[in-house]
């Protein structure tokens, strides 16, 4: 895992908050016990995605311009403020994003502040539209005033 503090100011320079799509509560999909159950790490203590080995390839989705998808659930703290992904300034033009149903990638979006629903973390559905069915893909993840940025390993092996 590449990890990188960044601050949220110079991210939200680039991305305006308010112009931001937000992913709304009802697209949760399912809840869970806890942000490290199959596999996944937990990112600023509110955030949890997919391990840092190296998961399969995308698949392809005969669609352009984003031939290829790399299906990821992403996990969120109840109760926790809102979460910022976007896409790593190298990786812009190569990846777009994607959670809770949404069906216009984006390079950015923000996940809602929900609470809790019976467990303390809550699952929306998901992944990466890459142009090519390889990569290692850069995420910046922003929490309040804290951000960092995890790679991806998708059929790659990645240094870092």
């Amino acid at each position: 895992m590449a990890a990188a503090t960044v601050p949220v100011s110079s991210i939200a320079a680039k991305q305006p908050s308010s112009r931001l799509p937000t992913v709304p509560c009802d697209r949760i999909i399912l809840v869970a016990s806890s942000g490290t159950e199959g596999g996944y790490r937990v990112v600023l203590g509110t955030v949890s995605v997919p391990g840092a080995r190296n998961s399969p390839t995308a698949s392809p989705t005969l669609s352009e311009p984003w031939p290829y998808f790399r299906k990821m659930g992403l996990v969120i703290r109840a109760g926790s403020p809102s979460v910022v992904i976007s896409v790593a300034e190298k990786w812009r033009g190569r990846a777009v994003i994607t959670w809770g149903g949404n069906q216009d990638p984006k390079t950015a979006l923000r996940i809602a502040s929900c609470p809790s629903y019976g467990k303390p973390w809550n699952v929306y559905a998901g992944g990466l539209y890459l142009r090519s069915p390889t990569g290692c893909v850069d995420l910046v993840f922003s929490v309040g005033r804290r951000s960092t940025t995890v790679r991806f390993a998708i059929g790659a092996r990645c240094d870092g």
